[in-house]
């Protein structure tokens, strides 16, 4: 139907015939999303979680989440923040496999060791997450599928990343030192739950604690 118009074709979608086919194709969506969700094997959900955790009493939880690029993008931004100091730890990744996700996580621990579990949603890149848990020593929790409001703090800071890069962005043009430098950015923040201090003052208040605790050990 070479001469259809646009009218035409728009009148078509949204009569009785055309709605069928837009139902059909949004179950066939929802089959591809969900079919992704069942590849993530014996997850540990969410409510598995202590309650210690929930409560933000300690030091060493964390939340972990994907900005992705753009449709015609490449890479991957993984952001981490940690639930009771709320300190952001990033990580670019340009070539996204499995291992190389499992190597950002590597860096974020060497930087924040205190790392004791991670709060993830149920991105196919975390299919592995058994091998995770055993590379980083730690427990993870999933939340259920489609509940991203499980990991409010991780998408929180998500909508503050996102004002410096963009949705749509390919993320292949951002390079570490962005990266590092965006970090910083997100760490020098004066955040209400925080009393009005920063995630880096809480983060350097942990640390002079934790050392000074180990000289008088």
């Amino acid at each position: 139907m070479p001469n259809t118009s646009k009218d035409t074709i728009y009148r078509f979608l949204r009569s009785p015939y055309g709605k069928i086919i837009g139902l059909k194709l949004k179950k066939k969506k929802y089959a591809q999303k969900r079919t992704k969700v069942t590849l993530l094997k014996d997850r540990r959900f969410i409510d598995k979680r202590p309650e210690i955790i929930d409560q933000r009493s300690r030091v060493g939880d964390l939340e972990a989440d994907f900005i992705v690029s753009g449709k015609n993008g490449k890479g991957v931004l993984l952001v981490a923040i940690e639930r009771k100091l709320r300190a952001t730890f990033l990580e670019i990744i340009h070539q996204v496999t499995i291992d190389e996700v499992h190597n950002a996580f590597v860096e974020i621990q060497k930087r924040f060791s205190e790392m004791k579990t991670l709060t993830l949603d149920n991105d196919i890149l975390f299919q592995m997450h058994k091998t995770l848990e055993k590379i980083l020593g730690i427990k993870i929790y999933f939340c259920h599928p489609y509940h991203s409001w499980e990991k409010g703090s991780v998408e929180n800071v998500n909508k503050f990343i996102r004002k410096y890069i963009p949705k749509g962005s390919n993320l292949a043009n951002y390079d570490k030192e962005y990266i590092v430098w965006l970090e910083k950015k997100c760490n020098e923040r004066y955040m209400k739950c925080l009393k009005y201090a920063t995630p880096q003052e809480k983060l350097n208040e942990y640390s002079k604690k934790k050392s000074k605790y180990k000289k008088t050990a």
